[in-house]
């Protein structure tokens, strides 16, 4: 149960490696299909994980994980509370361009159940950009998935000119605005 690090793995060649966290995995599995669906030039592989820290690697390697998309279901507090705990088992590194925070179920603001000011304070500390969606309606699912996968083209690599750093900070900026 070692700490996720961002460049201990070398990059596969025109691949990217995406890592959904959270405790809805019916949500995971629509986002992670509204993904594979969508067209693209470059291989893609979507891990799913409840919470980190992920297993061992013993038996099987793990891949170079280029992007994590933590997920919080504003309806539902214990999905904040392991998204705060899976944090610790993420190096610092991560945090340069390499993660962001998808908000779902902000259709449904009468059901929230998790405070606003939380969410975006986890954002604040962890320097990272801050997604928000209905992932559960299908227009909005795919809009959400061709966000995330040209996040994830960036934060490959794919990208001439653009490092996650400089994307990340970009999506930062604009959102204070």
């Amino acid at each position: 149960m070692a700490l996720l690090r961002p460049f201990d793995k070398l990059p596969a060649l025109n691949s990217a490696v995406l890592l959904l966290v959270g405790s809805d995995e019916d949500l995971q599995q629509k986002l992670a299909a509204a993904l594979l669906r969508e067209k693209k030039n470059f291989r893609i592989s979507i891990h799913i994980a409840t919470s980190l820290p992920l297993p061992s690697e013993r038996g099987h390697l793990r891949p170079r994980i280029d992007l994590i998309v933590f997920m919080i279901d504003i309806k539902n507090k214990y999905s904040l509370k392991n998204v705060e705990a899976s944090l610790a088992h993420v190096d610092a590194n991560f945090f340069l361009g390499k993660t962001c925070f998808l908000v779902t179920g902000v259709g449904r603001v009468n059901c929230c159940s998790v405070d606003m000011n939380d969410v975006w304070k986890l954002g604040e500390v962890y320097c990272s950009p801050m997604l928000f969606c209905e992932v559960e309606l299908e227009g909005v699912r795919v809009a959400t998935a061709q966000r995330l996968l040209r996040m994830l083209q960036i934060c490959a690599g794919h990208v001439p000119g653009v490092s996650s750093l400089s994307f990340g900070s970009l999506m930062r900026s604009s959102a204070a605005d």
